[in-house]
């Protein structure tokens, strides 16, 4: 999967770009604050999910300006296509010019992978940014889990406004007995497609950290969920049991204390919690297996290489690592950020793009 050409109009800063980048490595440089991020972000929008910086719609538009324009020519299931996204009061997202119903619509057509500072965070911090990076990384493979996510979270929240009802009108309880059941279905669903694609993560990320550290450090990943159930039917069975024994304490806090939105993904060096004691090093040595083993399961399951984009990480990283991530990533078309061209002094392929103020120069 190839980008060939990307136009940018009223995106954030960025007034009007094109951007025509090589097959290889692309090197996006310039100081602090001047559009390089805005411009990975608008390349990743092509995947269907969010901007991966939590920002709403509204604030990719640039000041002033009433919408913004995405156009896209790409290589993919071998042939060149396009894609259109359109940022205005209403969403809308064009593929090979056939209006799609939502933005969703664009995953499993363009493939990437995006490697921010934020993820950096992805060991040491709590659970949702695990969860999250879990999620969006499933989304991309599997456009249903997009909608699942979303009916879960909106049932939640509604279960749990009803919690605080019942506390002041406990005749209201009957009425949990609906909410529960759509939590059962969508829970098993998503338990179900979160360990299945757990597995595979397993596997590539120890392979990959394996050789970050030259073989002297074993990775493992575990997705701890409220339930080890395997079958779903008995996982179904186990949810509702649960959520009916917990119900007292739930409406006593106002939250509903089990379901997906409370797993995570442990992950441990040599058996020992990165999260607690891996130092600093080894915690982005587990971040960069994860992405890599991103990049191999889109190729594995897709037969396509993921874009991937890289924004303003090489700095967090040492020299050896850096050398294995673009060691790694050599079939692959790159999108760097940086403010310093320095790093990539000895690259030999590739292209340069200096960025001033939102615009190539």
């Amino acid at each position: 999967m190839k980008i060939n050409s990307l136009r940018i109009e009223n995106f954030r800063n960025i007034e009007n770009m094109q951007l025509n980048p090589c097959s290889g490595v692309n090197i996006i440089y310039g100081d602090n604050a001047q559009g390089k991020t805005n411009l990975i972000e608008s390349i990743w929008l092509f995947t269907g999910a969010k901007s991966f910086r939590q920002a709403k719609d509204s604030e990719l538009v640039k000041f002033g300006c009433e919408a913004a324009n995405l156009n896209m020519k790409f290589f993919a299931k071998e042939r060149e296509q396009t894609a259109r996204i359109s940022l205005a009061e209403k969403k809308r997202a064009f593929l090979n010019d056939i209006q799609l119903n939502s933005v969703t619509g664009l995953a499993e057509e363009f493939y990437a992978v995006v490697f921010s500072p934020v993820h950096l965070s992805l060991v040491k911090e709590g659970p949702a940014l695990r969860r999250r990076f879990l999620d969006t990384a499933i989304c991309q493979l599997k456009p249903k889990y997009i909608k699942l996510i979303s009916d879960y979270t909106r049932v939640i929240s509604q279960r749990n406004s009803l919690l605080k009802d019942i506390y002041y009108h406990a005749q209201l309880i009957d009425t949990l007995d609906i909410w529960d059941e759509h939590i059962v279905s969508l829970s098993a669903s998503i338990i179900k497609m979160r360990k299945s694609y757990i597995a595979m993560l397993k596997k590539y990320a120890c392979e990959a950290y394996k050789g970050i550290s030259n073989s002297k450090e074993m990775l493992e990943l575990e997705y701890t969920c409220s339930f080890k159930e395997e079958n779903e039917a008995e996982l179904k069975i186990k949810i509702a049991k649960e959520l009916k024994k917990s119900r007292a304490e739930d409406i006593k806090s106002g939250v509903t204390s089990l379901g997906p939105h409370r797993d995570d993904i442990e992950i441990k060096i040599n058996g020992i919690s990165a999260r607690q004691f891996g130092s600093q090093g080894q915690q982005r040595s587990c971040v960069l297996a994860l992405k890599l083993a991103e990049c191999e399961i889109i190729h594995n399951i897709t037969g396509e290489q993921p874009v991937v984009l890289l924004d303003d990480v090489m700095s967090e990283l040492d020299s050896s690592r850096r050398d294995y991530l673009l060691n790694n990533l050599a079939e692959r078309q790159v999108f760097i950020t940086c403010c310093e061209q320095a790093y990539f002094a000895n690259l030999k392929d590739g292209l340069s793009f200096n960025i001033n103020n939102g615009r190539m120069i």
